[in-house]
């Protein structure tokens, strides 16, 4: 279980007035964004509806050739819905090579700087405000209070960011770690995320059955659930390799 800690108090900013644009049904994440051609096959001939880019954070892991705002306009005119992800800062505790980590001391400064970068990167690409973007907190020891303490101090900052700017703050993390350091949090610390989206990968394409938290937390549209890993498919002719999402949340406003 994470460990129970309440973070150092960081301001907390209102969430958006706006209601959020949703989107339910299907959706696929891969690494690389695929070209706009394979998009409009899977859009003809595939189940999802929904599809998660890496739009950036110091983290992301693979280039994006593909990702530009005309390619997002492209996509979203054909009819998909867009998840932007955003690889930020990872934990202190996290055993990794990653090159942005949180520490103790600039987890407040770390976390609104790189949520202000996420809004960047989203509006460059032509997401506007009203939009949800998701950062991406990969597993670590959440036992470790000291280190817990700081990735939620850290989550409360890149949360307000988006906050001040419009867009609402979503999160993507583990069930078995920071998922629920998130989750435990939400009903007793300001500034958590407004949506989740989890991994547990038990083959099941929903967002309430098997939910692995208390069942009134992140209810009203506000749950992603990532399914399924490394699954090779190909429709229209185009074949990546994607993780399957069953989505109820929040997504990208474009145009």
């Amino acid at each position: 279980m994470p460990a129970k800690v309440t973070a150092p108090a960081v301001k907390s900013v209102p969430r958006p007035s706006t209601t959020p644009r949703v989107f339910t049904g299907l959706a696929f994440d891969t690494c690389t964004a695929p070209s706009a051609t394979t998009m409009s096959a899977w859009r003809a001939h595939s189940p999802y509806g929904a599809a998660a880019v890496y739009v950036g954070g110091r983290n992301r892991g693979c280039a994006q050739p593909q990702l530009t705002s005309s390619w997002v306009q492209t996509v979203t005119t054909a009819g998909w819905r867009l998840v932007p992800l955003y690889v930020g800062a990872q934990p202190p505790c996290q055993t990794s090579s990653n090159p942005e980590k949180i520490t103790a001391s600039t987890a407040a400064s770390l976390g609104a700087a790189d949520g202000s970068d996420a809004v960047a990167k989203a509006q460059a690409l032509g997401m506007r405000a009203g939009s949800a973007v998701y950062l991406d907190m990969e597993a670590f020891d959440s036992g470790n209070t000291s280190c817990v303490s700081a990735v939620l101090t850290y989550i409360q900052a890149w949360d307000g960011a988006l906050h001040a700017r419009g867009y609402w703050a979503g999160f993507y993390g583990f069930t078995s770690s920071s998922a629920a350091v998130v989750a435990q949090a939400k009903s007793t610390t300001t500034g958590m995320p407004d949506a989740l989206w989890y991994a547990k990968y038990d083959g099941t394409a929903s967002t309430t059955t098997g939910f692995p938290f208390s069942s009134g937390l992140f209810t009203g549209h506000r749950r992603g659930h990532q399914y399924l890993v490394n699954q090779k498919e190909s429709y229209g002719g185009a074949t990546v390799t994607v993780d399957r999402d069953a989505w109820d949340a929040p997504v990208a406003v474009v145009g």
